[in-house]
């Protein structure tokens, strides 16, 4: 083979490689927006980082309801990667989630539940990383507590946040008040 031949070989290789790897990444992010339905609400987004010909980095707040319990919303700020891998989908992002719970309305558990159950899910990278919002039940206190946290397939971050709500009347007329207790088992 001349070298004439095996550069255009090689070149055409390469030109295969890179658009099966488009067609793979429009295939994945093509099936992340299928889901739209189980995304969080979006509140608003602030830019942290400038970049002049691509998006910037940004925070953005989300709210999400508790699927479980009726009456509890959460919301968690989450870092958003600008750039071009941002702009592609493909960054892996970073885990520093905050998180904050609160009672919006009566609670009423909406079935029989299980401590640590995840309210939401949401991937973080292309492939192997995912954040968690997970509830559990402190039955002493009568304390509804939610975790967030991100994880990998691999290893995970130590990175979390904790909120908690306490179980209360939501006004006078609420006054079947239920423990969670007897709707979180272990």
């Amino acid at each position: 083979m001349t070298f004439r031949a095996r550069i255009h070989d090689e070149r055409r290789r390469t030109a295969q490689t890179l658009l099966a790897f488009i067609v793979l990444t429009i295939a994945m992010l093509a099936g992340t927006y299928a889901h739209a339905a189980d995304e969080p609400d979006l509140i608003f987004r602030r830019s942290t980082v400038f970049k002049l010909l691509t998006p910037n980095d940004k925070l953005a707040t989300y709210g999400v309801d508790d699927p479980g319990i009726e009456g509890v919303a959460c919301h968690f700020t989450v870092p958003e990667k600008g750039g071009i891998k941002g702009w592609l989908g493909v960054a892996e992002e970073v885990s520093d989630i905050s998180l904050a719970c609160r009672q919006t309305g009566p609670i009423r558990f909406k079935e029989k539940l299980k401590q640590g159950d995840d309210i939401f899910r949401q991937r973080r990278s292309l492939f192997f990383k995912k954040m968690q919002i997970v509830r559990g039940c402190d039955v002493k206190r009568n304390v509804l507590v939610y975790m967030v946290y991100s994880d990998r397939v691999i290893e995970g971050s130590p990175q979390n946040s904790t909120s908690s709500i306490p179980i209360m009347p939501w006004g006078a007329s609420d006054t079947a008040m239920q423990k969670c207790a007897d709707f979180i088992s272990d």
